[in-house]
């Protein structure tokens, strides 16, 4: 096992990790600890090369500092991936490798689920560390985060459709939703018990067909749920998808999904509100996943009752930055960072 630390600018610590005996390569970063020990996901996914892998990493860690803080969460902000496609290459030997890195950070970083990865690979990883959180047993266990993660995003979209529709529910409505994995299906489910008519797309045409056949939904090319005429656009699958060439071609009147790091830059947040589509800021929408890890984390005795509660409070916060936005005339996103700005400076003063 290597395990070589990368010189970074903003973030805390991050960490090159290769084990080749069970072919492990990938990054952990930790990007603040400010507000507690970091904690975010791992995900397993195909990457053209290392330094994609490693910008991916980075912007993931610095997205999980923002939204434990906007969840109110005494976390941090950490991340990690392995390079490589989780249908073929992940083995109990890997993810075993994967856990003894984690280890090695002594608790400053707590790893969970996340893209490509199951409650039964946490198990696993599990063996080698005691910085792991998502398992489906024990005292504490949170099991996948999913269902809250979306039920998050399901609030976070009906608080959009409130502010820039004047609708109550998602009834009438009508949703193109990019991605149909553990995230997405859940809330495809959600915002159709709702009422929504769905548009959908997914890398995984057995995925596709399933949510035609459960939801009736409208199936479209993955390149064309850019154009797709629709209330709502939801991202729920890799980041980086709000750029200046996707956001000309949005036919939405809100952004809001459960995707990490939505937008490129900054600045595609200003070209969002300057054709009038409301954001809701991917990462207070997205924040029930580790809302639901924190309980664990944090060994919260009445999990579902402090979950639900936080849930509620996450909405509410999403409601007074959906209001400021509107009152200061600038993007929900910009409203969303200074309040996390600010919390921070708060706790390290």
């Amino acid at each position: 096992m290597q395990i070589t630390r990368v010189a970074t600018k903003e973030h805390e610590e991050v960490y090159r990790v290769e084990d080749r005996d069970s072919g492990l390569t990938g990054f952990i970063a930790i990007h603040s600890t400010t507000l507690g020990p970091a904690a975010g996901g791992l995900r397993m996914r195909v990457y053209r090369s290392e330094d994609e892998a490693l910008s991916d990493v980075l912007r993931l860690s610095r997205g999980m500092t923002f939204k434990n803080a906007a969840a109110g969460l005494p976390l941090g902000g950490g991340k990690a991936v392995i390079i490589g496609d989780p249908s073929q290459g992940k083995t109990p030997d890997l993810l075993r490798a994967m856990g003894r890195a984690v280890e090695t950070l002594a608790g400053r970083y707590w790893t969970a689920e996340d893209m490509g990865m199951t409650t039964a690979d946490m198990a696993v990883l599990a063996e080698e560390t005691t910085f792991v959180a998502g398992l489906a047993g024990g005292a504490y266990a949170s099991g996948d985060p999913s269902p809250v993660t979306a039920r998050g995003v399901f609030n976070a979209v009906r608080r959009a459709a409130k502010h820039r529709l004047g609708k109550d529910s998602l009834d009438g409505l009508t949703v193109a939703v990019q991605g149909l994995g553990n995230v997405g299906r859940h809330l495809c489910a959600l915002m159709h018990g709702d009422g929504a008519r769905l548009i959908v797309t997914d890398i995984d045409a057995t995925r596709v067909a399933g949510a035609v056949a459960e939801w009736s939904a409208e199936a479209v090319a993955e390149d064309e749920i850019y154009h797709a005429g629709a209330d709502i656009f939801a991202p729920c699958a890799i980041g980086g998808i709000l750029n200046a060439e996707t956001i000309p071609a949005l036919r939405v009147a809100i952004v809001a999904g459960g995707a990490n790091n939505q937008l490129v830059t900054d600045a595609d947040a200003d070209r969002l509100a300057a054709r009038d589509i409301l954001y809701a800021p991917d990462f207070v929408a997205n924040g029930g996943g580790i809302i639901n890890v924190a309980a664990e984390i944090l060994k919260i005795s009445d999990r579902e009752s402090w979950v639900a509660a936080q849930l509620t409070a996450l909405d509410r916060t999403m409601e007074a930055i959906l209001s400021a936005a509107k009152a200061e005339g600038v993007s929900p996103h910009h409203v969303a960072e200074r309040i996390v700005a600010e919390h921070m400076a708060r706790a390290a003063a």
